[in-house]
């Protein structure tokens, strides 16, 4: 390919609206163009490194069995219904109706398509299981699309769902596919780690993330010090702690005024104490009424944790009118004592004693509370998971946090979708069951910006050689001098020949151009081929991840990076 001849509108400046550093190196880059919020255009450059991580991951699925289809991205709203999920969804799913007033949406995700695709064509033990995958188009109406292709609302998913016919199968399923994924990240070139993670949206018994490291990510990645556990913020669990000597009798509540004291800081502030001696009440509304949480008033509630626990649909923080309704007081004085609706103690309660809480009256906190004062449902893992805790496995390791992209999610499905839409088939006997399914995504485009994310510097992208637009770069400096471009073409004519990716910057432009253009494009290998060298019969060999390079005589410089690439290849 010759740089002259391709369409690569680089820019010099930072874009403004660019937040991170994949949003603004995908722009100046000539990667990607905005076309509305969260919909961008992906040009050659661009393309080329989606279309290349593409073809890993189809090699990836393919040897695990995995059969490439092609579902529609319109999909009707009874399929949704038989999943519950129409109204479950949320603002996401994007809702219209056709000509014939019939309700659509554009699918942010198949498993309703295609578990209705597999009820239709498969009725015996006979044809499972199977597993299949598409790459395609999605889209998700997010509130806030930001970061580019990161969180954008129009987006390229590598989606597949195994149907099994019992659960030790779909185990079998979700591993193969734990495995193909993990080899999918290292063939990119990452720098990665799988995490327990949440459910979400999609739902199922378990799941595991994989997340690119990189400081820049949105995500906190949970691990422990000691041992292999690893988990996403939402997931994290914390390991109960030590338990501490009890001091002995303990206090009588007792009531004190608080004036204009509402907030954690303000309360320990006045009371002379820590925050760690205090109990937040947090009321929730939920779908099952109204709970209080209680937690320490140094850590906050895990949300997701808390929902899962009681097995809730809807959860949110309760108003100010709700709370005077179940408390009898305003907001910022809510406590347990007295309360009639239940109420949830996290695990460190268990350890407490002579702590501070609400009053439940304005302007009133009660001093030297103890559990023997309110009676809980129990005591849970409700907070949110920090460094320093405990592991919950091992439990004696420390927990750490760094950070990560999430560009790849698997879930063990169960009889989640096949039960509610009669998924089934026959067994040897003839008797009815339900396929067990799992389901298992990567975000392709988001692969791409992750790479950028964990490999940059302040000259541009560096790319793994896998996935990067062009492997190898071949520059002549001077572009009207005969021998350079002679030379440059038959090291570039090498290249093509043994199959390397290979762009000729042809462009008649100033050295300084081309040398910051191969850099901000983050192809992995420059060859520079200038009159000084030729003097010498030497030509350059630069990697992008290296300040240094190395003179090499000019009959040797395509087979250097042919061994370099396949090495990098086979790594």
């Amino acid at each position: 390919m010759l740089f002259s001849k391709m369409f690569i509108p680089t820019v010099k400046e930072d874009p403004k609206e660019a937040e991170v550093a994949s949003h603004r190196l995908m722009l100046r880059a000539g990667f990607i163009r905005r076309l509305a919020s969260g919909v961008y255009t992906w040009l050659p450059l661009g393309l080329r490194s989606l279309r290349k991580v593409e073809q890993i991951i189809r090699e990836e699925m393919n040897k695990k069995g995995a059969q490439e289809i092609l579902m529609p991205a319109v999909q009707p709203k009874e399929l949704w219904v038989e999943s519950t999920r129409w109204e479950k969804y949320g603002k996401e799913l994007l809702r219209f109706a056709d000509r014939n007033n019939r309700e659509l949406c554009l699918g942010p995700t198949h498993e309703e398509v295609v578990t209705d695709l597999v009820r239709r064509e498969v009725r015996s033990y006979k044809d499972l299981p199977v597993n299949l995958y598409q790459i395609q188009t999605k889209f998700r109406d997010e509130i806030r699309p930001r970061f580019g292709i990161m969180r954008s609302r129009e987006f390229f998913m590598k989606d597949a769902y195994s149907f099994d016919t019992d659960e030790a199968g779909a185990g079998k399923s979700y591993m193969d596919m734990y495995d193909a994924y993990n080899n999918i990240f290292d063939r990119c070139g990452f720098r990665f780690r799988v995490v327990e993670a949440d459910t979400g949206q999609i739902g199922g018994s378990f799941s595991h993330e994989f997340m690119v490291l990189a400081e820049t990510g949105e995500d906190i990645i949970i691990s422990c010090d000691t041992c292999g556990y690893a988990a996403n913020l939402e997931r994290a669990e914390v390991g109960v702690r030590e338990k501490t000597v009890p001091t002995g009798k303990k206090d009588v509540h007792r009531r004190v005024k608080t004036p204009d004291q509402r907030k954690i800081d303000e309360v320990s502030s006045f009371l002379g104490i820590t925050p760690d001696k205090l109990l937040k009440t947090i009321i929730y509304n939920t779908d099952k009424g109204t709970i209080a949480v209680l937690v320490r008033g140094d850590r906050e509630i895990n949300d997701t944790k808390l929902k899962n626990l009681l097995k809730l649909d809807e959860l949110e923080l309760a108003d100010e009118r709700t709370i005077e309704e179940a408390t009898g007081g305003p907001l910022g004085f809510s406590g347990p004592i007295g309360l009639t609706i239940p109420l949830y103690a996290d695990m460190d309660l268990k350890f407490m004693e002579d702590f501070v809480v609400g009053g439940n009256e304005r302007d009133v906190h009660v001093v030297d509370a103890n559990m023997a004062d309110f009676t809980v449902k129990g005591f849970f893992d409700v907070k949110v998971a920090e460094a320093g805790d405990r592991c919950p496995r091992c439990g004696t390791g420390s927990l750490v946090a760094t950070r990560g992209i999430e560009v790849g999610h698997i879930f063990k499905l169960g009889l989640k979708y096949s039960k509610s839409m009669n998924a089934t088939f026959l067994d040897s006997d003839g008797k009815e069951h339900f396929m067990v399914m799992g389901c298992y995504g990567i975000g392709v485009g988001r692969t791409v910006a992750a790479a950028i994310e964990q490999g940059n510097d302040e000259n541009g992208m560096m790319l793994p050689l896998p996935i990067a637009p062009f492997e190898v770069d071949v520059l002549p400096v001077n572009t009207t001098h005969p021998e350079s471009m002679a030379i440059a073409r038959e090291i570039y004519r090498e290249l093509l020949a043994k199959g390397i990716d290979v762009i000729l910057d042809d462009r008649d432009e100033r050295p300084g151009v081309k040398f910051k253009d191969c850099d901000l494009i983050g192809i992995p290998l420059r060859i520079t081929i200038g009159e000084r060298g030729l003097k010498e019969g030497l030509v350059e060999i630069k990697r992008r991840d290296s300040k240094e390079f190395e003179k090499v005589p000019v009959a040797e410089a395509a087979g250097r990076v042919i061994r370099y690439v396949e090495d990098a290849k086979h790594r």
